[in-house]
């Protein structure tokens, strides 16, 4: 359970930076802030942490779009940066899905 908390840390860290990058204060503190509910034992705060990750990605992918788009309208080379944010969004899905697995869920009960 140790090394998917590790994963999702790193995984909130990475989304922290980008809200950093753009400047989004709230954004950063929440990225943060969110895996303090491994700390909750609860099965919500489990599918919070989830689909915070799985929302991360989705951030991850719309930037990608919006980054290709950009440079290739320019003419600029495109591919490097589709695959970093490709895997970046791969490794909050991975965060996310580990979170599904029995050995994490039977640390949270049901409520």
């Amino acid at each position: 359970m140790i090394a998917r908390i590790a994963l999702y840390i790193f995984a909130s860290l990475l989304v922290a930076a980008h809200f950093l990058h753009i400047g989004s204060t709230v954004g950063v503190a929440l990225a943060l802030l969110a895996p303090a509910l491994f700390l909750v034992r609860e099965r919500w705060s489990l599918l919070l942490l989830q689909w915070l990750a799985y929302g991360a990605a989705a951030i991850w992918l719309v930037t990608a779009w919006q980054l290709v788009s950009l440079r290739w309208s320019v003419g600029r080379p495109w591919l490097l940066a589709a695959a970093i944010l490709t895997a970046v969004a791969a490794v909050s899905v991975l965060a996310g899905g580990l979170l599904r697995g029995r050995t994490a869920q039977s640390s949270y009960r049901e409520r």
